[in-house]
């Protein structure tokens, strides 16, 4: 049994070697044409807030911790930057139908309220991206306050999100 082991440690570190050559993209692009902040008021509080514990996986510019530069780590930060973007993406906002917006900000309330996000796995390293009370309650203000707004200036069939 002991002379398989070396050869299978050989075989695992040289593949590890060959992971660091595979390069997934960085999200850098920080394009921010219908970026949220452009139809709705982001206070300084809130942007404080996004900037700590939402943006890097919110948004079109994320700041990269050293070890995503090591695979398979980097693989794994591009997916999970990747589906958070697909969810929520706070840089491309107001290109969305406004009845998606309005669902998006409900869903920024249920998540902040259920204390789905931040994810835990991003808060085991980002420790100042866990949210006290007070930060969750601003934030779901704000979500209600965006609502509320949208309530007055546009028809309720029109916020409503259509089943296809």
């Amino acid at each position: 049994m002991k002379k398989y082991i070396k050869p299978t440690l050989f075989g695992l570190l040289a593949l590890f070697l060959l992971a660091q050559f595979i390069r997934p993209e960085k999200n850098l692009s920080n394009d921010r044409t219908n970026d949220i902040s452009l139809k709705y008021p982001v206070p300084e509080p809130v942007q404080a807030i996004l900037k700590v514990a939402c943006d890097d996986c919110h948004s079109n510019y994320t700041v990269y911790p050293w070890y995503a530069e090591v695979q398979p780590v980097a693989a794994w930060l591009a997916n999970h930057v990747e589906d958070g973007k697909k969810h929520l993406n706070f840089s491309n906002f107001t290109s969305r139908r406004v009845a998606v917006q309005n669902h998006k900000f409900e869903e920024i309330i249920e998540m902040v309220k259920e204390g789905e996000m931040p994810l835990a796995s991003y808060t085991w390293v980002h420790r100042d991206a866990i949210l006290t009370e007070a930060q969750k309650q601003t934030l779901i203000n704000w979500a209600q306050a965006n609502m509320d707004s949208l309530k007055t200036q546009y028809p309720a069939d029109s916020l409503v999100m259509q089943r296809r």
